[in-house]
């Protein structure tokens, strides 16, 4: 097939135009411009035009080198349209030359898009022209093809299509399947919707798979809404909610590493706010203490520690910890009645290349930043929590509430499951960009998956609070200095069954990612056998 040739009557300039679009508007649709709200229904759309423009029928399916190509325009724009805000970080706070920053972003953006382009080459290779089947096949490759991009290389799922959904209707397979779960649900009902002929609305097919899906959502549903909203009636009264306080420095990025300006900007701003606080809980947001303990005035952190070692108060303190024989963490410290010997430490697991580690060969791009870059140590996945005021409080730093299976892994013993989840971040790399709009949609995810309240405490947004359904009840201006006041109560009691945790937590605290990994795999494994046999057979 030639590059003028065209498929369905459309040129391959226009498919190609469509294809790019759509994924412009599915990064849209994590948060639109302006409002920052997730669109679920704009998500929807484009993975709908995507499925559109490989869908296979009578007059066959694209090539699969088309199928790829289509797949990587989409995903390319969808992705650089999705983490732009890179650009921020490598040029406007590290120094790099505006165009080796662009050249980074869409590189990185070509990189990720290449599973994509498998994905749609493999769907268009294999794909039957059988509706249901197509569905299935496109919707396990689209699965395989996300769960790569977020596990291989250490993994970047930022901006994975499943959460554009936290307030759509999919959210409620969150707490059955995770956001790989829903964006595979997405695509299914996508490549179906695209497939429907006039004929199927006469013959009643269309309104039977309509009814089947609709029969499937409603029992997902109300499961839910019992699980949640009915049953979930403590055996004995809960705990009082707890106060809390969330400390937003907005420490500007360009300063808040640098002795003479940002460093005791915050030292004496958090030091006060610490010192100040009367909720039973304080957060400080990840490195609010920028300067190892070694590096403070003599009797800084002591003061603080006997500031909450007596009382009914805690606190969570992000800094930096060890030396140059032990190696360093990104951590924090927890402040609290009977810590004043040996404060609680949670020490963060899932690093960010190029910020707190660098990837080998890399070398030479580092250097042409002036960031203040590390090679971190890694703190185990499943730390125990922070147990206080009746609660299991458990920690994560910056992007590490991207990984929904290491959180996970704490849920293995439902009696010691956390109660509150607690994410500490620094995100003031990206500027007041839509980035701090798309991480409060993983965190509201999160809630969702494990239906656990989330706190947020940001250096700059957004410093917020998500209950167990996944919605904001609180939230801080953002790039504002100010302190958010604010209640959380924690979940996990059942009067019938005990210690309650959601199908997921059950599972990916098991088996990690490893039945989402088997299932789209088993589905593209039965989609290649039965194009073996059509080959075979001469269809």
């Amino acid at each position: 097939m030639g590059p003028a040739a065209t498929t369905r009557g459309l040129p391959w300039m226009l498919q190609a135009l469509l294809a790019a679009v759509a994924g412009a508007a599915q990064a849209a649709s994590l948060a639109w411009p302006g409002s920052g709200a997730p669109l679920w229904w704009l998500q929807g759309l484009s993975m709908a035009t995507l499925a559109w423009l490989v869908r296979p029928g009578a007059a066959g399916r694209p090539t699969w080198r088309r199928g790829a190509a289509l797949g990587w325009l989409f995903a390319t724009a969808w992705l650089a349209g999705t983490f732009w805000w890179l650009f921020i970080s490598m040029h406007t706070y590290g120094g790099l030359a505006a165009p080796l920053a662009v050249a980074a972003v869409l590189g990185l953006a070509l990189f990720l898009g290449s599973y994509y382009a498998v994905a749609l080459g493999l769907f268009c290779r294999l794909a039957p022209v059988h509706r249901a089947g197509a569905a299935i096949t496109f919707a396990a490759l689209w699965l395989l093809a996300e769960l790569a991009r977020g596990t291989l290389w250490t993994g970047f799922p930022w901006g994975a299509g499943g959460y554009a959904h936290v307030d759509g209707p999919l959210a409620v397979f969150a707490r059955y399947v995770g956001v790989y779960g829903v964006g595979a649900v997405a695509a299914l009902l996508a490549m179906l919707a695209v497939q429907v002929r006039r004929r199927d609305l006469r013959n009643g097919w269309a309104w039977a798979l309509v009814l089947a899906l609709a029969a499937c959502w409603g029992g997902a549903a109300a499961q839910r809404f019992c699980a949640v909203e009915l049953c979930h009636t403590p055996a004995q009264p809960r705990p009082p909610a707890l106060s809390l306080e969330l400390l937003q420095g907005n420490i500007p990025q360009d300063e808040k590493f640098q002795p003479g300006s940002g460093v005791p900007v915050a030292l004496q701003w958090y030091a006060e706010a610490l010192r100040n606080a009367r909720a039973e809980l304080v957060v400080a947001p990840e490195t609010a203490i920028p300067l190892l303990p070694q590096q403070l005035l003599p009797g800084y952190l002591e003061g603080l520690q006997r500031r909450y070692a007596g009382g009914g108060q805690a606190a969570l303190l992000g800094i930096p910890l060890g030396d140059e024989v032990q190696g360093y963490t990104n951590s924090v410290l927890g402040l609290g009645p009977g810590t004043a010997a040996e404060p609680y430490r949670y020490d963060k697991h899932h690093l960010v290349p190029f910020g707190e580690f660098v990837p080998p060969f890399f070398k030479w791009f580092t250097a042409l930043m002036n960031i203040p870059l590390g090679d971190f140590n890694r703190g185990a996945v499943g730390q125990p929590s922070f147990a206080w005021a009746g609660q299991r409080i458990a920690p994560n730093i910056c992007y590490e509430d991207l990984f929904g299976e290491e959180l996970g892994a704490r849920f293995i013993d439902p009696a010691q499951a956390p109660t509150v989840l607690v994410n500490l971040s620094n995100i003031g790399w990206f500027g007041d960009t839509l980035a701090i709009d798309q991480h409060l949609h993983i965190s509201r995810m999160r809630s969702l998956e494990l239906e656990r309240p989330m706190v947020r405490a940001t250096n700059t947004g957004a410093t917020a609070v998500i209950d167990h359904r996944g919605q904001v009840t609180h939230q801080l201006a953002r790039t504002t200095r100010g302190v958010l006041r604010a209640e959380v109560q924690g979940r996990g009691l059942d009067a019938r069954t005990g210690w309650q945790i959601t199908p997921y937590a059950w599972w990916v605290s098991r088996w990690g990612l490893a039945p989402l990994w088997i299932a789209a795999g088993l589905a593209a494994a039965g989609a290649a056998l039965a194009a073996r046999r059509r080959t075979a057979g001469g269809n």
